[in-house]
């Protein structure tokens, strides 16, 4: 059997199984490959030049057990691996975090808030900053830049030093154990701030596959709307945005909930791979007041 024997094999495995996608891969083959790669201990982005290769009697034993196990434990792959790419950066990762995909990543990488903000930040925070992977990428995009990582998870916290000393950055981001805006200091302000807060709504919790349920729930549930993370975070932070700061907030498939909680938002949503409205930027003049305080749950 050869190593693209072995993934369509393994692929087809996956899909007859009805695994759950969505850390890291979106498909059967996709991650397929990554396990199968990774288990032989070849690069996981190229598969064309060993795909002819043929397995031992030995990898093919080893292979099928890593298949097998992300079948019958229904772990993401990357729990599997302890490792996850993030725009081409590799972190490391376990189950004390949520596996990396904000979608933040991708307007980051393209130099979409550069374009919003019209300057490099000076001073970034990442609030929920889990494995530290948008903290790591910032670092990396603006290196003139200070970094700040806060989660009330202090086990989060730990994954997320790991990350930032594997990538060399331990010096340049500082992490921070802390309840959302209680981690920050009253006077600190940052030039620009990222969020990937807890935003999964309550119905939806209920009916996350087995992959996502083996995550903190901590790290994806946002109460009965999605919105108990967001609404303190929206009227509290612009304290600590400089002028001219900006927030960039994901709320992934929960702008209806968000529209419903502040109707008046004057929000830009930027462009993500998951669509235009998963994403938004909010400078620090849109954002909410106690005068235009807008609804509860629902």
């Amino acid at each position: 059997m050869t190593v693209f024997e072995c993934v369509q094999q393994a692929s087809r495995q996956l899909e007859a199984a009805g695994v759950a996608f969505g850390h890291g891969t979106t498909n059967a083959f996709d991650e397929a490959a990554w396990l199968v790669l990774w288990r032989l201990g070849l690069p996981l982005d190229a598969l064309d030049e060993p795909a002819g290769r043929v397995l031992t009697a030995a990898e093919q034993r080893q292979v099928q057990a890593l298949i097998d196990e992300r079948i019958r434990t229904r772990r993401p792959a990357a729990y599997l691996t302890g490792e996850a790419w993030l725009q081409g950066v590799p972190f490391f990762v376990d189950e004390r975090t949520i596996v990396p995909r904000s979608l933040i990543a991708e307007p980051l990488a393209a130099g979409d808030i550069d374009a919003l903000m019209g300057r490099e930040p000076a001073r970034v925070l990442d609030l929920c900053t889990g494995n530290g992977s948008l903290a790591v990428l910032s670092a990396m995009a603006w290196p003139d830049a200070t970094v700040v990582g806060t989660d009330l998870s202090a086990a989060a916290l730990e994954v997320a030093a790991r990350n930032a000393a594997r990538h060399g950055l331990s010096s340049r981001i500082e992490l921070r154990r802390g309840d959302g805006l209680a981690a920050l200091l009253p006077d600190e302000r940052f030039d620009l701030v990222l969020c990937n807060p807890p935003y999964v709504n309550a119905a939806s919790m209920a009916a996350l596959p087995a992959e996502f349920r083996a995550e903190p729930a901590l790290a994806l549930a946002g109460g009965t709307d999605g919105m108990d993370f967001v609404r303190p975070l929206l009227h509290g932070i612009a304290t600590h945005l400089a002028p001219g700061g900006v927030l960039v907030l994901e709320v992934g498939h929960e702008r209806e909930h968000l529209d419903a909680a502040f109707p008046r938002l004057e929000a830009v949503w930027l462009d993500t791979s998951a669509g235009g409205d998963a994403v938004l930027a909010l400078a620090r003049d849109a954002l909410p007041t106690t005068e235009t305080s807008e609804a509860g749950p629902r």
